[in-house]
């Protein structure tokens, strides 16, 4: 009868051992899944924000470059303020009359040609005012004379080509040539 409860107590045990190996076996599988879904989780909201920021930093550049599309303004409004005589206007064309650092005359002529702003310096080919990922969509030079002198009103709008909203960034100034004073 000894024999038969130590068998019988060999046997429990071993039923427990099974039982025992079954629960961590079934807890390791939670744990696995659990974890995996956690990752999964995790994944997704560090996807999300990685998406987020490109599309902030997207964002940002396009609005640095239709700000910065202002230097254009500001080299117009330069010429203008430099010169002493107005050649020719029409709507996206303007032609001056000023001089050069040594004195001597010369022509500068703002001409819109496609989307490009185009700079002429004595009828010759200077360059571009705008960069390549900047569209000039409407430029306008309107002559205003007074007895006191002569001004002239600019509108110069301009898009990014990597703007997918076709937003458009507006520039207005009033220039008076100032070249003899």
């Amino acid at each position: 009868m000894t024999h038969s409860i130590k068998t019988q107590g060999h046997s429990e045990q071993s039923r427990t051992m099974i039982k025992n190996n079954k629960t961590k076996h079934g807890y390791a599988l939670l744990e696995l899944l659990f974890y995996i879904s956690l990752f999964a989780i995790l994944s997704l909201v560090v996807i999300d924000a990685i998406i987020t920021m490109a599309k902030s930093f997207k964002e940002t550049s396009i609005q640095a470059e239709l700000v910065q599309s202002g230097t254009i303004m500001e080299r117009i409004s330069r010429e203008i303020r430099a010169s002493y005589n107005i050649e020719a206007i029409s709507g996206g064309d303007l032609t001056l009359n000023t001089k050069d650092d040594a004195g001597a005359n010369k022509t500068v002529k703002f001409l819109l040609s496609g989307s490009d702003l185009e700079l002429l310096e004595n009828g010759m080919f200077t360059g571009n005012l705008n960069t390549p990922n900047i569209d000039v969509t409407a430029l306008s030079f309107t002559q205003i004379t007074t007895t006191k002198g002569k001004a002239i009103r600019i509108l110069l709008t301009v898009k990014s080509v990597n703007d997918t909203l076709v937003r458009t960034q507006d520039f207005y100034n009033t220039v008076v040539l100032r070249g003899d004073y």
